[in-house]
């Protein structure tokens, strides 16, 4: 595809690319070469050196040198600087958007939106560099006064994922800088050219400022990687993206030797619709949330669970909306739904539909595989619609794929019930107009997801508000709203500034 190359060579992506790089400096790594295709056609796109154990090393020695003179710049400036790589991003929006898009499979709406991603979480950082806000309390004793503050950890390890592949790093890595400290990047095995470019894209901004080397790193490679950061007392925190296997073994690598981390795993998402809700809101929510990204983001729309008096409303609208769904490569803005990342994701596709049927399921909208020349990168499927038993094992499993599962319910208690009842606490929603309804699926005895939306879909999250959420989802919060503090260690202050040493509690000891 000769657009592609023309993209690849803006983004300064070339056939073989350094998979090391602490920012300003990059090397070959001594590890296996690991290559990128493209599920969209197959092709080849690069390859990247990834590191072996001296590299890593190398590269944590660099970053912790840089955290000692980055800490000391005052986080306005550091806002300044990350405001400048918003305006980078703004630059090559359409490039870098380009290819997430081919590199990823999502569809070129969803590749340049990931990046707008990028520009906003830039915009909220740099303000936010001007309100790392503590608390002044008030003191027992007298003449003493007491407040906090907030100090950056170091170095913060980021392990991102294949289905945002740029996007879930600036959400860690912008406001990490800002707090002051710098970023360790390991990006998927499976969108590794992505990171590259986005390095390549704010080179310009950490040369001009004269950053040091070692603020932005990247360390390419597989899982032996994630275990170098995990296992790393130098790293402060580390925030990984994935799957919850992944995210059990990272979580418990760092909690043996105390140190911080921030997961954010998988999802089993649920859509309840009432009897009052709106369809002609609800069914393009549902569809969106179903098949967007090919069902591959953890916010995904999973499993719908309607009330019995519109079920068959519902599922008639649902196939008729499948029906026009358009399959294929996803630079083209025509088509609905691209390819799964890689064949691998084909076959669990599959092996989920053997169990659904196994366990007793009814395909409405039958699965499959699409065929032709355009699907000849074997990554393809279609989305289907199955009716099921919430409790059922294949449906308390998160599928990184386009299969959503119907349930019917009665009585909202038992709908938000079946919500609540899978391992996985991250995104849900309810399509209602009643709005006792509404108050009481976000009332603490409603949703116990870290997303709870009202009339909007499950995916489609704003950068502004604490993204994650809880169960096996792991807990963890990035983006905005207050997840600055996760980067940050608090500390508070006693001042006395009398001539006295009155303890607290009235604790009288008295010496010579």
């Amino acid at each position: 595809m000769e657009g592609i190359n023309v993209i690849l060579e803006k983004l300064g992506i070339g056939d073989v690319n350094h998979g090391v790089t602490t920012g300003q400096s990059s090397w070959e790594g001594g590890g296996a070469l690991l290559e990128s295709f493209s599920p969209v056609d197959g092709r080849k796109i690069g390859s990247v050196t990834q590191a072996a154990r001296a590299d890593y090393d190398r590269l944590v020695e660099a970053a912790s040198l840089a955290f000692k003179t980055w800490r000391s710049i005052p986080a306005p400036k550091r806002g300044e600087i990350v405001r400048q790589m918003g305006v980078k991003l703004r630059e090559f929006k359409q490039e870098l958007g380009t290819l997430v898009s081919y590199e990823m499979g999502k569809s070129l709406q969803e590749g340049l939106g990931e990046v707008q991603e990028m520009i906003d979480i830039c915009d909220f950082a740099t303000g936010l560099s001007r309100q790392l806000y503590g608390l002044t309390m008030h003191s027992e004793r007298p003449q003493h006064r007491m407040y906090e503050q907030w100090h950056p950890l170091g170095v913060v390890g980021v392990i991102s994922a294949f289905n945002f592949p740029v996007a879930v790093w600036s959400w860690n890595a912008m406001v990490a800088w800002v707090c002051g400290n710098v970023c360790v990047w390991k990006p998927s095995e499976k969108t590794p050219l992505t990171a590259i470019a986005c390095q390549n894209i704010i080179l310009d901004v950490l040369k001009n400022n004269n950053v040091p080397e070692g603020v932005s790193c990247i360390v390419s490679g597989g899982r032996d990687v994630g275990e170098f950061l995990a296992q790393d007392p130098r790293i402060a925190l580390v925030s990984a993206t994935g799957s919850v296997p992944m995210g059990r073994s990272v979580g418990e690598a760092v909690a043996r030797r105390l140190g911080k981390s921030l997961l954010e795993l998988g999802g089993n998402n649920a859509i309840i619709v009432t009897p009052t809700a709106d369809l002609k809101v609800a069914i393009p929510a549902i569809v969106f949330g179903a098949v967007g990204t090919a069902g591959q983001r953890c916010t995904s729309t999973r499993r719908l669970i309607v009330h019995e008096s519109i079920f068959e409303e519902v599922k008639n609208r649902l196939k008729k909306a499948y029906g026009q769904l358009k399959i294929g490569n996803p630079l083209d803005p025509h088509n609905h739904v691209g390819p799964l990342i890689d064949k691998q994701a084909v076959i669990q596709f599959h092996h989920a539909v053997e169990q659904i049927k196994q366990a007793g399921g009814t395909f409405v909208v039958e699965p499959g595989a699409p065929e032709g020349d355009q699907y000849a990168s074997g990554c393809y499927v279609s989305p289907c619609i199955a009716e099921v038993e919430n409790h059922w094992a294949i449906v308390q499993h998160e599928t990184f794929a386009p299969i959503l599962y119907l349930i019917r319910y009665s009585d909202l208690h038992e709908a938000i019930a079946l919500q609540n009842d899978v391992p996985q606490g991250l995104s849900s929603a309810v399509f209602t107009t009643d709005l006792r309804d509404a108050e009481r699926f976000l009332s603490f005895a409603g949703s116990d997801c870290g997303i709870a939306n009202v009339n909007i879909g499950t995916s489609g999250a704003e950068i502004g508000g604490a993204f994650g959420g809880e169960k096996e989802t792991g807990g963890g919060r990035e983006s905005g709203s207050d997840a600055w503090k996760t980067y940050m260690r608090r500390q508070t202050n006693t001042i006395n500034y009398g001539t006295e040493l009155p303890l607290a509690q009235g604790i009288k000891f008295e010496i010579e």
